[in-house]
């Protein structure tokens, strides 16, 4: 088969992907966890290697813009900085996976990283989540149950003068100012210099590598990403895609998210002969399988793990349908959302990522609450 620099992209998507998910196993990097330390427990070192990974991107960000490589305000898959703002279905749908990933013990991203370990709790999960997020993405679904009231809601930025949802943009129309790409980048720096001080002004986070290796590694991930679409080689790819006789899928610039490539991922599993198919998405989400795989058996921590019962069963049926749907809805997850979503300074995906939060918190607390009733 010809190595075409569509096999290349793909290649090295699966490639960064893999490394994602054997370091996401190595360092316990999990967002559920995260919520769940400083809820349950008071410890934030996951919380911080959360923000860490979303300032490392961010910074990221900020340097292939200013260089020139990457435009994130143009076309991107999803339209993070879209003038759109549909701020109910950031919110209701990171409500939905904040809730979804805490029943289902994991996020997307951790789903795929306990799958690669032998969790099959975890690829009940995942199967379930798949079903949902392709039923969103493609049937009629999103748009008989949740369009018309999405599209009602939704804001049209551009409309008051503002030609994207990141924080500066905003900034400049609340201001009447007009828009600059360089108040743009001086709030972005100014938010990634807020996270790098929150993250690091912690001497237990400063003593934990595993924190910072984990957030560093997931932060660079998704840097990775947006320069292999958004690049030189994302133009020669696209390039390719235009002339292709089959037209590959979704050759967009994007980076890391594991919600859509679920729905995607079954799309091409029902067409399995159809490798025009096989996108970012897919890759990404393999490869963090098959990296948890490999760090697993070579530290021979691969353990097969079944339901303890049938409650248990339910709960993560239930959160998998909830993951599926509303990280579809929210348009990402704990990653795809949280961390390559605000690497952009969408004012969406900051919305998401704080629904996802408070979701997951509220869930833990009335399950703490019903564990002591029942005691």
């Amino acid at each position: 088969m010809e190595f075409t620099v569509h096999n290349q992209v793909l290649l090295a998507v699966f490639v960064v992907a893999a490394i994602m998910g054997a370091v996401a196993n190595k360092t316990s990097f999990c967002t559920m966890g995260a919520v769940s330390d400083w809820v349950n427990i008071g410890d934030t070192g996951r919380m911080r290697a959360w923000v860490f990974a979303m300032a490392v991107a961010l910074t990221g960000v900020i340097a292939l813009e200013g260089a020139g490589i990457v435009n994130l305000s143009a076309e991107t898959f999803p339209p993070y900085r879209t003038a759109n703002f549909a701020w109910l279905r950031y919110l209701l749908g990171g409500l939905m996976f904040g809730v979804g990933m805490t029943l289902a013990s994991g996020c997307g991203n951790k789903t795929l990283v306990r799958v690669g370990a032998g969790n099959l709790k975890s690829l009940t999960a995942l199967a379930i989540a798949m079903i949902g997020s392709y039923i969103m993405l493609w049937t009629p679904f999103y748009e008989k149950a949740f369009h018309p009231w999405i599209s009602a809601t939704a804001i049209n930025l551009a409309q008051h003068g503002v030609p994207t949802q990141e924080v500066g943009s905003v900034i400049s129309g609340m201001f009447g100012l007009a828009p600059s790409r360089a108040l743009n980048f001086m709030v972005a720096t100014l938010v990634a210099f807020g996270m790098y001080a929150f993250v690091f002004r912690s001497t237990d986070f400063r003593g934990n590598f595993d924190n910072i290796l984990g957030g560093a590694v997931i932060g660079l991930a998704i840097v990775a990403g947006w320069y292999l679409t958004g690049g030189a080689l994302g133009q020669a790819w696209k390039e390719y895609a235009d002339m292709a006789t089959e037209v590959p899928s979704r050759v967009q610039v994007q980076s890391y998210t594991f919600i859509s490539p679920m729905g995607d991922s079954v799309r091409y599993l029902l067409n399995p002969t159809k490798l025009s198919l096989i996108n970012f998405g897919v890759m990404a989400l393999a490869g963090v399988i098959a990296g948890s795989f490999l760090y697993a058996a070579a530290t021979r921590s691969f353990r097969i793990e079944w339901f303890a019962s049938f409650k248990d069963f339910v709960n993560h049926a239930v959160g998998g349908v909830l993951m599926g749907v509303g990280g579809v809805l929210s348009m990402g997850c704990t990653v795809g959302q949280a961390i390559t979503g605000v690497s952009t300074l969408a004012i969406g995906s900051i919305l998401t990522f704080f629904a996802i939060v408070i979701g997951s918190a509220g869930t833990m607390k009335y399950q703490y609450r019903k564990i002591m009733q029942e005691a």
